[in-house]
């Protein structure tokens, strides 16, 4: 006897598959910005100063230390370098730290408001440097406030020859070493020194230190 076929069922059909949506950066207009307003003219001083002297972005590079791929994004606004970067470009520009914050006004008085102020902070926000005047045109004689949180410590690159720095501790405890050369100083003591070696500023103390700098440079630093 014959047996009867019987017909394949049909098989459920299953609903597609929607294709997985991978994440799609925000446009630019729309990222939030990741480098501070100092950004653009530290960029525009660098590209200028080097450009002054004739040096390709290799030879600043090797001059100061600072990767190419680095000072490129800098000049170009893209990036937000810490303050010892700046330190390395400026001692390899031969130029004043201001020269590379300079932005030129003609005004006979101006007002540093603490609301408006341009801080510079370490990559870490443990330390921070608040320039007290105009950054209008680079200058012999700079001043500033530091603050440096508790127990932190900042690393200063050797700055041009012949730079010094005066500087008076009003709140915390420093610790300064200059080279083997170590002092200790409380709220009130002030000190003197050469900046043109290696430095480091120590906060001994559980509260925040503030420091206010007169850095004086050398008539040969290019200001």
């Amino acid at each position: 006897m014959a047996q009867r076929r019987t017909k394949p069922q049909p098989k459920p059909r299953t609903a597609a598959r929607k294709p997985v949506e991978e994440h799609q950066p925000e446009p630019p207009s729309r990222q939030p910005p990741a480098v501070s307003d100092l950004t653009p003219i530290l960029g525009v001083n660098v590209r200028r100063l080097r450009g002054e002297r004739g040096w390709s972005l290799q030879h600043l590079a090797d001059e100061s230390g600072v990767s190419r791929a680095m000072l490129g994004q800098i000049e170009l606004g893209q990036s937000a370098p810490t303050i010892n970067v700046l330190w390395k470009i400026s001692s390899a520009l031969s130029v004043p730290f201001s020269a590379l914050l300079s932005q030129v006004e003609d005004s006979p008085v101006t007002v540093l408001s603490a609301s408006r102020s341009r801080t510079l902070r370490s990559r870490d926000g443990k330390f921070a440097s608040r320039a007290l005047f105009p950054a209008d045109r680079p200058r012999h004689v700079e001043f500033y406030e530091l603050r440096l949180a508790p127990h932190a410590a900042e690393h200063a690159e050797a700055h041009a020859p012949g730079t010094s720095e005066n500087l008076i501790v009003t709140s915390g405890a420093l610790e300064l070493t200059v080279g083997s050369d170590r002092r200790l100083l409380h709220a009130g003591d002030a000190i003197f020194f050469l900046a043109d070696s290696p430095h480091v500023y120590r906060n001994v103390s559980s509260e925040e230190a503030v420091l206010y700098l007169v850095m004086t440079y050398s008539r040969a630093s290019g200001a």
